[in-house]
């Protein structure tokens, strides 16, 4: 049986063309290389599953490319890139300051700066979490950093940029990695899906993508749990049953039911939302949010800034046509109130029930809705 490989490695991007979601990052960087105006020193730093690490290994690889081609990628059939795809660059070291944050292991990294490369121009030094590193492993690694030999390159990686001194913050060049947008992740599980060979439901890729909160790394992982529960192919019914989440349907109901002032059936669609084991928290979050993408969707300027499916979005231009522009506008007050109120109340169901029946008791149909 052939060893199993997580698609988080798997697809790993090797070139900056494949890296998802931070192209103003990548064009700098290959601008960089292009114009030789690389600096001594990068950052990169933002939230976790977005790039950082793997643009670091993409630079440094390309810098030591032999044969760097006219888009700027490396030609991955040099000495150098062959030695990087194997794991055995002696030019390129990585260091997980998590577990190596004394001054020892800068100091043997200091040690190892002095020794020039063997093959390739650079010596490239990529520190993942630098945040960790001890006061004393910093103040160490100054004086390197400021004035290192010219074929050494540093790259540091962080989550947590505030942690870092001002004296490392101001010799390097700041590189901010944005989180990455629903629609890029989505198109990215849509091109492994169909590598794979497996059958995903573009709802189901989409729900994925919002629940890995822009980490692609996230994705990639909900996107594996997923397949080994049910094989080779994904539906959106299986999608929100197992990683329980709440879906669209429910907003839709209730908003239907609040339309209709139906005080029984909003009760009762609350309860068979607590009853699937979900947070008021989460409902009162999803449900502002549901308000939001209809305020939004009644006008067609506006409409493309929901992120979601073709049919998703249909769905909610049809129902805010039922939807007076005043209505939504109180019921978002309401919502905002009781989210506000939730989390201090000894008694939360009741801040549910009651924004929920004061939303329907709404003078909405006051107004009419927005053409």
């Amino acid at each position: 049986m052939d060893q199993f490989i997580v698609s988080a490695r798997k697809y790993r991007p090797d070139t900056f063309d494949m890296v998802v979601g931070q192209q103003a990052i990548t064009n700098t960087l290959k601008n960089a290389i292009r114009n030789n105006h690389l600096a001594q020193s990068f950052l990169f730093c933002g939230p976790r599953g977005v790039g950082k690490t793997t643009c670091a290994r993409i630079l440094a690889k390309t810098i030591n490319c032999r044969q760097v081609t006219e888009n700027i990628e490396a030609c991955n059939t040099c000495e150098s890139c062959e030695s990087f795809n194997q794991s055995h660059s002696f030019n390129v070291h990585e260091l997980d300051a998590a577990s190596n944050n004394s001054v020892d292991g800068i100091r043997t990294l200091v040690e190892q700066v002095r020794i020039p490369p063997q093959v390739g121009d650079y010596k490239v030094y990529i520190i993942d979490e630098v945040h960790m590193l001890s006061q004393a492993a910093f103040n160490a690694f100054l004086k390197t950093l400021e004035e290192p030999p010219s074929y050494a390159k540093f790259i540091l990686a962080t989550t947590e940029k505030h942690k870092i001194i001002p004296t490392i913050l101001s010799r390097c060049q700041i590189f901010d990695f944005a989180r990455i947008t629903v629609k890029d992740i989505g198109k990215q599980l849509s091109y492994v899906a169909e590598q794979e060979s497996i059958e995903a439901d573009p709802n189901a890729l989409h729900i994925i993508s919002q629940k890995a909160d822009g980490a692609m790394r996230d994705a990639l992982s909900i996107f594996d749990q997923l397949v080994s529960i049910t094989g080779n192919s994904i539906t959106y019914d299986q999608v929100v049953e197992n990683l329980n989440v709440l879906d669209y349907d429910y907003f839709f109901k209730m908003t239907d039911l609040i339309l209709e002032e139906n005080a029984t059936g909003i009760l009762l669609m609350l309860e068979e939302v607590l009853q699937k084991g979900f947070e008021g928290a989460d409902f009162i979050t999803g449900y502002g949010a549901h308000l939001r993408d209809l305020l939004v969707s009644q006008d067609p300027a506006t409409l493309q800034l929901i992120e979601t499916s073709d049919d998703i979005r249909e769905k909610y231009k049809e129902q805010a046509g039922k939807c007076p522009r005043p209505f939504l506008m109180q019921a978002l007050e309401v919502n905002n109130k009781a989210d506000v109120q939730y989390k201090t109340s000894s008694n939360k169901r009741l801040v549910l029930e009651l924004a929920l029946l004061q939303m329907a008791a709404l003078e909405k149909k006051k107004a009419s809705p927005q053409q």
